[in-house]
């Protein structure tokens, strides 16, 4: 076994691999760029070594920065996670050459699978089913569009060095191929510096189910399958495993395809064959087709390891070591359900587009699988992919399995950035979902329930508003005579802005009016009815759903938002200064009257220009909120 690798990745699965090797007494060397210094992989390798400048081509792509500070470190190999060099043969023949392990296939291995189209056709040449389609060299437009009146539409179009959606077209009609095939080569030309193509015939109700496959060179095995049909813009989002509705016939027809397409390059380590199959009648043994093998360890492997208690980066490092297959696959078993939801930074109502921003709160269950390279404190850069973590759950059976993704989820708390949570968590309890019955379409059918933005209710408001006026810990206080402490505080969501008229009864009791809502709220372990924080200017309030609202500075609102002819105390304060007089012509902004309050010194400020006609408080006053502070006349 080797006593030290490098581990050439971030994130979530560099931690991943760190926390296996270190229960396996193997020392680790992480890499980083400027932007990941102080990232939590960095904190948990033995050493550290500086690539280079946040872009990953300057950095995590950096092959021959990474081989040499393996070198430099005394590493023997290197495990590349998935992602950036995890399936680059050139990569793989560099660490070999210079005297390293690398901990995966063999070049050779992830050549052969590369291409989506040689691979297919090795498949074909091997007996795994392929789907129907033209996978050859030919890319005259004219002849692939006789390859698609031949296959029967509807088609897909798919770039054959394509991965993420890209490069992929659904052409249902035979006049509306050239259009798409043109758009297809064009983006495969962008993305991937390859702009060929294949047809393929495009399966009804599809699911996308995957087998995870394990060998030594020699010998090979699967660990059974999971489902990840439940996908947004061709991403995985929500993956699960065993596979619903699966059957032991379709299983050992899958299991044995995957095995023989294993064998057919002589796989070692971890790999993944990816299926689609058709859904539209139930799980048929002549209703799957080879898709694309995935030369690596995949992001959704933890469910796998739910069911079968295996620990794919030790049977990794193993291997890796020239150690046999751990296991027969008599030995493999299935115990129970997983399910995995991935937690993203990324706004789901603008389209799922990534996000940005600091974590300033991250909390998870103590009951699941918290997969994660972030911590509260980090920020979310434009630089990588905008994971937060990998929430995963197991049960004894699907439905309780499901009822615990749901309640992990529930109890998942963010704040700091926008984040999927709401979408996974309306996902975790839709009909289609809970019933087992999915697809790849079944996210966009229900998108207008699914990625709608939610609103919050006169209680989320309320919550917000109480937990606004806190001062830490503090319970509300103030100073008031003959009638109970009342102040207001406003709240921004975007564009909608919200005004709450706080009555505070004790200092464990108050009423929030909200519009024509009255909210009784009751103060215990430190929270108003929800779990709510305040952050940078902002309070979030954990409920059903997670809502995050600005804090509007009272006193800069009364100053610029008031209008009209008077100026009112927006809470209970003392008078720090007085800075005008009678008769006094001011313009809008000037400063009026600087308040004590929350803690803080405050201006208010003209809301007009106009002339000082009253000034009811005076230096070292006590007001209450609402009372009168100064009174504006016409300049005439």
């Amino acid at each position: 076994m080797f006593s030290k690798i490098l581990i050439a990745n971030r994130g979530e699965i560099a931690c991943r691999v760190i926390q296996t090797a270190r229960a396996m007494g193997v020392r680790t060397v992480a890499v980083y760029s400027d932007a990941d210094a102080q990232a939590l992989h960095v904190a948990m390798a033995d050493e550290a070594v500086r690539l280079g400048p946040a872009p990953v081509a300057d950095s995590y792509l950096r092959g021959d920065l990474i081989i040499q500070a393996a070198l430099d470190t005394g590493a023997q190999a290197i495990h590349p996670g998935y992602g950036f060099l995890s399936e680059n043969p050139d990569f793989v023949a560099d660490v070999e050459e210079a005297g390293l392990t690398f901990i995966g296939p063999s070049a050779d291995a992830i050549r052969a699978m590369g291409l989506k189209d040689a691979a297919k056709a090795l498949m074909e040449k091997a007996g795994v089913p392929v789907v129907p389609g033209y996978h050859g060299a030919n890319q005259d437009a004219a002849f692939l569009a006789g390859k698609a009146d031949e296959i029967g539409y509807p088609v897909l179009i798919k770039a054959v060095a394509g991965g993420g959606g890209k490069g992929m077209r659904l052409v249902e009609r035979a006049p509306d191929f050239l259009e798409n095939l043109a758009s297809a080569q064009a983006e495969a030309r962008t993305a991937f510096g390859n702009a060929d193509v294949l047809i393929e015939k495009y399966v009804q109700s599809p699911r996308h189910i995957e087998v995870q496959v394990f060998g030594d060179g020699k010998d090979a095995v699967h660990l059974f399958e999971r489902d990840c049909s439940l996908q947004r813009r061709h991403q995985k989002v929500i993956e699960e495993a065993p596979a619903p509705g699966m059957t032991d016939d379709v299983r050992k027809a899958m299991g044995d395809a995957a095995v023989t397409a294993a064998k057919a390059i002589g796989y070692a380590g971890a790999g993944t064959i990816e299926f689609i199959v058709d859904g539209s009648d139930g799980l048929r043994a002549d209703g799957f087709w080879f898709m694309e093998m995935n030369t690596r360890l995949q992001v959704e492997h933890p469910v796998t390891e739910a069911i079968t208690g295996v620990d794919l980066v030790e049977w990794q490092l193993r291997v890796a070591a020239g150690e046999p297959l751990p296991a027969r696959q008599e030995d493999l078993a299935i115990n129970g359900h997983a399910f995995e939801a991935r937690l993203y930074a990324e706004d789901v109502p603008a389209g799922f587009l990534p996000a940005t921003g600091m974590i300033d709160h991250l909390s998870f269950p103590p009951d699941a699988r918290i997969d994660s390279g972030v911590s509260a404190g980090d920020e979310i850069s434009p630089w990588y992919d905008p994971m937060i973590a990998k929430v995963t759950v197991h049960g004894p059976d699907r439905a309780r399995a499901l009822q615990s993704l749901s309640a992990a989820l529930d109890a998942t708390q963010v704040a700091g950035t926008v984040t999927n949570l709401g979408f996974l968590r309306r996902l975790a309890r839709a009909a289609d979902f809970v019933s087992g019955d999915v697809d790849t379409g079944l996210i966009a059918r229900h998108s207008e329930t699914l990625c709608a933005k939610p609103s919050p209710t006169p209680h989320d408001l309320a919550v917000a508003a109480a937990t606004a006026a806190q001062f830490g810990d503090e319970p509300l206080t103030g100073f008031t005579l003959w009638q109970p402490l009342q102040r207001w505080i406003a709240l921004r969501d975007g564009d909608d802005e919200t005004v709450a008229f706080l009555t505070v009864q004790s200092a464990t009791d108050c009423v929030v009016q909200i519009e024509d809502a009255a909210v009784r709220l009751h103060r215990r372990a430190g929270h108003w009815g929800l779990h709510a924080i305040l952050h940078g200017g902002h309070v979030t309030v954990f409920g059903s759903e997670n809502f995050t609202f600005e804090i509007v500075d009272p006193l800069a609102r009364a100053g610029t938002a008031m209008g009209g002819d008077t100026v009112l105390a927006p809470m209970p304060g003392l008078v720090r200064a007085v800075a005008i007089a009678v008769g006094q012509t001011v313009a809008e902004g000037d400063r009026l009257v600087v308040l004590e309050a929350m803690k803080m010194e405050h201006v208010l400020r003209a809301p007009r220009a106009g002339v000082i006609a009253d000034v009811t408080v005076a230096t070292g006053d006590q007001v209450t909120a609402g009372a009168l502070m100064v009174r504006l006349e016409d300049e005439t």
